[in-house]
């Protein structure tokens, strides 16, 4: 009995020694060195070496068995020269079903597999090439944005100081035409009180002391009468009685009526001093003198000139302080570290799906609109929301309209590297949550190491 085991052990030893070990990668190797033992690579356990690939499991990590399918942790490394390697589970060798690309998987099974590795290889090479050179033109574009972005971003800081210039010129302006408002009304109410007899003690041409005798002659007659300055002439301090005929008397002199003459040597004179008497209901008697009396209409005029001047020149300051603060807001945002994303501001994208099309405008808003024509917000510029090494990669958009459901719409943006700024794809994985790829090539990204391709026969 002992006879036959050496001679068995003689056999399986020669066996060990002519087996190939599959299923291991180039690192792994040193473990698989043929030697009287062999430690499982968890360490729990030490077998003979003998005991490797024999389609049972003694390691717990199955790493004894690379090259069948025995453990069910195992794992079987498909070399794929010429395309990418890769593990499958050992369960996967030799089932009758080719999964490496170079047929290792299946040396021992009825299963005729053809190395596909190469073609696979060339196919993948050809659009990683692609991929590369996509990226270096998208670099190439993305240095001339970060250079317009610095271009761009001068001229919106000088276009600001321009304005904030033009604003305080502006407002000594305002001041100016305040002040010559203010004048303005300030003589037309002197020249009013004038014609009124008011208080002033300034008084009006000879034109103006005719439109007051003629507003007095109610008749037209050239002269004045008790009855005439009685209709019309009141005290000062007692407006609603009427003259007497003896206190019209006393005002008219002797004759009992007044011609023009008169009346500029006489009762004018009483009116303009404004201490006993005056017109009745003088300011709308002077305002209908407006279109009599050159003065007053001068005064008017001069009055309306200026108010109207006013309003241009506070319209004209306020619509230049609207844009100096849309300005402000505008260079307030995170265009990236060299300003390349400053181009996308005032630029707006659209893309149709199905009905409705989606239209995004970044740093600003995110629209969908039906063919039906209704438009709804999709969500409002919030933030950058990228990942800690590159935070310039994805954008939030949020406090849309309302969602039915409740809530309100938001839409999250992926920036993604290409030769074009365009809106490629728009998603709704959740009710009113809506993903967007955008591409541009401000966010190409240098790439230091590829993946690599085996690329050897």
């Amino acid at each position: 009995m002992r006879f036959h085991l050496v001679i068995a052990a003689v056999v399986w030893a020669g066996s060990v020694d002519s087996r190939k070990v599959r299923g291991i990668s180039s690192s792994y190797k040193r473990f698989y060195r043929e030697r009287k033992s062999f430690l499982c690579i968890d360490g729990s356990k030490i077998i003979p070496f003998e005991l490797v690939n024999d389609d049972y499991c003694d390691c717990e990590d199955g790493s004894d068995e690379p090259g069948t399918s025995a453990c069910p942790r195992g794992r079987f490394y498909c070399t794929n020269l010429g395309f990418r390697p890769h593990y499958i589970p050992s369960s996967r060798v030799n089932d009758g079903i080719c999964d490496c690309c170079d047929a290792s998987d299946e040396y021992n099974s009825h299963a005729h597999c053809q190395n596909t590795c190469w073609n696979l290889g060339q196919r993948e090479r050809a659009y990683v090439e692609g991929q590369m050179r996509t990226l270096d033109e998208g670099l190439r574009l993305k240095q001339q944005l970060i250079e317009e972005g610095v271009l761009l971003w001068r001229e919106k800081q000088a276009q600001l100081r321009e304005l904030q210039q033009a604003a305080e010129d502006l407002q000594i302006k305002l001041e100016e035409h305040r002040r010559k408002k203010h004048e303005a009304e300030r003589l037309k109410e002197q020249t009013l009180k004038a014609l009124e007899a008011g208080d002033s003690g300034v008084r009006p041409q000879n034109n103006s002391v005719t439109s007051i005798f003629q507003l007095l002659d109610s008749n037209k007659d050239g002269r004045l009468t008790v009855d005439e300055v009685r209709s019309k002439v009141v005290l000062v301090h007692d407006e609603e009685r009427l003259l007497s005929e003896d206190e019209a008397l006393g005002l008219l002199g002797e004759g009992h009526q007044m011609d023009l003459t008169k009346f500029r040597h006489t009762l004018w004179d009483i009116l303009t001093r404004g201490d006993s008497v005056k017109i009745k209901d003088a300011l709308s008697a002077a305002g209908s003198l407006v279109g009599e009396d050159p003065h007053l209409k001068a005064a008017d005029s001069a009055a309306e000139w200026e108010a109207t001047n006013l309003k241009k020149v506070e319209e004209a300051y306020e619509t230049l302080n609207m844009e100096i603060s849309d300005l402000r807001k505008k260079l307030a945002i995170d265009y990236g570290t060299d300003w390349e994303f400053l181009f996308l501001n005032s630029q707006c994208y659209k893309l149709k799906v199905y009905e409705y099309t989606y239209t995004l405008c970044p740093f600003n808003q995110v629209t969908q609109k039906s063919t039906a024509g209704t438009e709804v917000s999709l969500g409002l510029w919030g933030m950058w929301a990228g990942t800690p090494k590159n935070q310039y990669n994805q954008m939030v958009y949020e406090n849309g309209e309302p969602c039915w459901q409740g809530g309100s719409r938001s839409t999250t943006v992926t920036l993604t590297c290409g030769t074009e700024t365009a809106l490629r794809s728009v998603k709704e994985p959740s009710k009113c949550q809506y993903i967007m790829d955008f591409q541009t090539p401000v966010a190409c990204q240098p790439v230091l190491k590829q993946r690599g391709i085996h690329s050897e026969l």
